[in-house]
């Protein structure tokens, strides 16, 4: 294996650039030389095939910054379709043209599908990355469980029951994904920042974050102490949830509630699909969970309830909603997120190395070990009919009764997030935040660098 390709695919995250760094380094170590490919599959299909040399002479380019967030190699969300045959049949002599033996994919789900149709022309392997944590198993044999169901239009499988009422945390498939404490970091800060709004004003916080499939996040965000905690897994029990808001609201004055973006009602319907809009170009504009779920307390409540506990105030204005949104995404990592993406990228590469095809890189823990590096096929995550579904959070990790995390859900954030936060990112809090530089200098992108180096096919 003389020389590696490196893409990474999907939305950013913050620990993109530290996994890319972690995979040079380890080249360097092994003496192979790494070309980024620019934008994802978008670059691989184009036929200039555009690339960044990102260890010239063996040694790592001084753009490639493991602390900073997002990625020097951009991204896309196009994906190769394996029933492009003739696209395919493209892509691998284009590929062999610079000499590219293996190539390392950064991405989800969607980065796995599309790097299958690939694994079978030359040797591909996956670094995990999502702020949502949703790549991985609660438990190897999770997969099977899922069955088709036929009863809703466009719902392709659901699991009806889990065969384990709780699981052990050493038996989680890749125990988290690089990019997923730093979202929890951000969304920690925004929750205790809006808390104190929400308690000076006498009002309801409703703080949507990301999580259309799987509620890690909102169950992260514990650690801002929200009062309840929604997550998609876990059904709203409208009349339960009613009882605790005006329960919470008249015991302290005011009540902060942390959702995550896919929450769904009994009846399995997603709170912010159910009421919709149009903008002016005639698009379809959903209102979002925290949106709906204020409409539905509001109506509920009614302005008599806060009216006759403080006057002239409706409904409508006590209740307010706020969405961290991207911000979970961007910045820079911290240092579980740099240290672990690192690792894994390296371990990508001793996959492709080691003619690990169609494998990904994983991240475990136990007891014993505390975190260490494994890998698995790919396709040890499709279940029976071929589909990798999003990790969700299992049942014996939350307690719907109370609307947060149950104890073995907090001895699963404890074991990563307790010492997730280094000293380093703390000091360049201190040293960067108010920088005067920053005052009399324009932002300087990676962009402008990386666009001096690329090379495309000729």
């Amino acid at each position: 294996m003389r020389r590696i390709g490196i893409l990474t695919a999907g939305g950013d995250t913050p620990a993109l650039n530290a996994t890319i760094y972690g995979a040079v380094e380890r080249a360097n170590e092994r003496g192979i030389e790494v070309l980024g490919i620019i934008r994802g599959f978008a670059g691989v299909v184009d036929p200039r095939l555009p690339h960044v040399r990102l260890n010239p002479l063996r040694s790592t380019i001084p753009e490639l910054d493991p602390c900073r967030g997002g990625t020097l190699l951009g991204a896309s969300r196009t994906y190769v379709d394996p029933a492009q045959t003739e696209l395919l049949n493209e892509i691998k002599p284009r590929l062999a043209q610079l000499g590219i033996d293996g190539l390392i994919c950064i991405g989800g789900d969607g980065t796995i599908n599309g790097m299958q149709p690939l694994s079978e022309m030359f040797p591909c392997v996956l670094a995990p990355k999502t702020i949502d944590n949703d790549l991985g198993l609660n438990y190897i044999d999770e997969p099977s469980e899922w069955v088709l169901e036929h009863d809703h239009p466009g719902v392709h499988g659901s699991t009806t029951a889990h065969a384990r009422e709780t699981i052990a945390l050493e038996d989680m498939i890749n125990f988290a994904t690089p990019g997923y404490a730093t979202a929890v970091y951000v969304v920690v800060q925004g929750v205790e920042r809006i808390r104190t709004t929400a308690e000076s004003h006498r009002r309801i916080a409703i703080i949507e974050v990301m999580g259309r499939d799987s509620g890690y996040i909102p169950l992260g965000s514990s650690y801002g102490q929200p009062d309840i905690v929604l997550i998609p897994e876990s059904p709203i029990d409208m009349d339960h949830l009613e009882h605790r808001v005006a329960e919470l609201y008249d015991m302290q004055k005011h009540v902060v509630i942390v959702v995550g973006e896919g929450v769904r009602d009994q009846s399995g319907r997603q709170l912010g699909a159910q009421t919709k809009s149009y903008d002016p170009a005639g698009n379809v504009v959903y209102s979002g969970a925290a949106e709906e779920l204020k409409r539905l307390l509001a109506m509920r409540f009614g302005d008599e309830f806060f009216g006759s506990r403080r006057k002239h105030e409706s409904a409508d204005s006590v209740i307010f909603t706020r969405k961290v949104g991207h911000t979970q995404r961007g910045g820079r990592p911290i240092k579980f997120d740099r240290f672990y993406a690192a690792q894994l990228g390296g371990k990508a590469v001793d996959l492709i190395v080691e003619n690990k095809n169609n494998h990904l890189a994983t991240l475990q823990w136990s007891a014993e070990k505390g975190f260490y590096l494994d890998s698995l096929p790919a396709n040890k995550l499709r279940d029976p009919f071929k589909r990798i579904h999003p990790r969700r959070v299992h049942p014996s990790l939350y307690d719907a009764q109370r609307f947060q995390p149950s104890t073995l859900g907090k001895e699963y954030l404890r074991t990563m997030l307790t010492n997730a936060v280094g000293a380093e990112d703390v000091e360049d809090i201190r040293m960067s935040t108010f920088s005067a530089g920053k005052l009399s200098s324009r932002y300087q992108s990676v962009n402008l660098d990386i666009h001096q180096r690329i090379e495309v096919l000729r």
